[in-house]
């Protein structure tokens, strides 16, 4: 026995050292990278870059990645925006629902006899002057029969009485349909934006109908963090969605004051429309975009994250609708995106995505002259029912004019004549 023990690891370091020999000469025999790439090609070395393309997306290509696409856009037809003079603004809208035979829409709407004046210059803002273009707001909501061509309806949560929540303005709403109601999440300003920052606490109204009426709480629904807290000032861009049972009302907040502004997205979870809702523990849950847009995808969630963060411009999926990775980086993304999602409150675990919804632009007018809001639509292939490869395509060119806009500001300017002025004079 004495003898057979020591025999027996002599072949088995053999065995190791004649494996690991072959795997060296796998990998001296591999050579260059394939040029025709097949399954098998994954399991071999390779730089993490290349390595990125079979782990972190779901195809090597865009034209194959179900959650990458283009974007298109439409203006829309029959909203009124009194000549473009800058006294209606409409923005941020929330999804699009299907109900009684129509597409339902609701969103941010300004009228007032001037133009914002500014956060910054909020203190010169009264009851007839606002100070952000979503100040002195209510929300309204449209309806459409193809979602091109929309029909105003009026107002749905108007400014309630002073000193209830939102009787400042009402802005940034989505919807939720909940055990066959209605219930409108949305952002509630006792003072003019800009006077002490963007601080507004997230109230709600219940309706029968998506016609309404709304009936508010008169109530804040998720309170704003603890004091030192990422979100402890605001809780903007309310975005339900149904998933396990429960809501999941995603939204944002915007942190590291003073400094560089930080926009990230968090997550609060109730298993009622009215709370308590339960904040994840581990929030923020996105670390980029401007505004909460995100729809069922597979037994998962997808968000559309545009504008602000390092990871901004992206879809990003999370299998476990809190831990969110990168599955795309696009381009031309939309902004404060309401999509059409046909399963947000089936309790879905098998989402099919989107195709379509609105969005908005902040720069329809001459900043200072006739500055507003105008909703538009997007077209996109972030579904599994579509194969549009024309919605796949990688690059937008833009005629020059275009880039020349983008042009040097005169600070800039004047850092690069004092740069080649010291350089002639070395």
């Amino acid at each position: 026995m004495k003898k057979i023990v020591p025999l027996l690891i002599a072949c088995a370091l053999f065995f190791i050292a004649c494996n690991h020999k072959s795997e060296e000469k796998t990998v001296a025999d591999q050579g260059s990278f394939p040029y025709t790439v097949t399954k098998e090609t994954a399991n071999i070395k390779m730089s993490p870059a290349m390595k990125r393309s079979f782990e972190s997306y779901s195809a090597i290509h865009p034209r194959d990645n179900e959650l990458y696409s283009q974007f298109k856009y439409t203006e829309l037809k029959g909203l009124d925006y009194d000549n473009h003079d800058g006294t209606i603004s409409r923005r941020d809208p929330s999804k699009v629902i299907f109900e009684n035979g129509k597409y339902y829409v609701w969103y941010t709407r300004r009228h007032t006899p001037v133009i914002p004046v500014g956060a910054k210059n909020a203190q010169q803002a009264n009851d007839t002057i606002p100070s952000t273009d979503w100040d002195l707001a209510e929300i309204w909501y449209a309806t459409s029969k193809d979602g091109f061509t929309w029909e105003e309806q009026g107002v749905a949560v108007p400014r309630p009485p002073k000193p209830n929540v939102g009787w400042r303005s009402v802005s940034t709403t989505d919807v939720l349909k909940w055990k066959g109601k209605f219930y409108l999440y949305y952002q509630g300003f006792m003072e003019a934006s800009g006077l002490k920052g963007d601080y507004c606490p997230v109230a709600v109204s219940y309706a029968d109908s998506p016609d309404g009426p709304w009936t508010p709480t008169n109530e804040i629904v998720i309170p704003n963090g603890p004091e030192g807290a990422w979100d402890q000032y605001a809780i903007h861009d309310p975005y339900p969605l149904v998933h396990d049972g429960k809501i999941y009302l995603y939204y944002k907040s915007a942190f590291n004051r003073p400094g560089n502004v930080w926009v990230a997205g968090g997550l609060a979870i109730a298993e009622d429309p009215l709370g308590p809702f339960e904040k994840y523990p581990l929030n923020p849950v996105l670390n980029s975009g401007h505004e909460v847009t995100l729809f069922p995808f597979k037994e998962g969630v997808a968000a559309i994250v545009a504008k602000d963060g390092n990871e901004h411009f992206t879809v990003q999926y999370a299998k476990d609708w809190v831990n969110f990775e990168i599955a795309s980086i696009c381009e031309l993304v939309p902004v404060a995106t309401g999509p059409f999602v046909a399963d947000a409150f089936t309790n879905t675990a098998d989402g099919k995505g989107i195709t379509w919804g609105l969005c908005h632009f902040i720069n329809a007018g001459t900043f200072g002259v006739n500055q507003h809001s105008i909703l538009a639509r997007f077209d996109c292939d972030l579904s599994l029912e579509v194969d549009d490869p024309d919605m796949k395509t990688t690059g937008t060119w833009y005629k020059p004019e275009y880039y020349f806009e983008q042009g040097l500001n005169k600070k800039q300017k004047q850092r690069i004549e004092e740069q080649n002025t010291a350089l002639l004079e070395e």
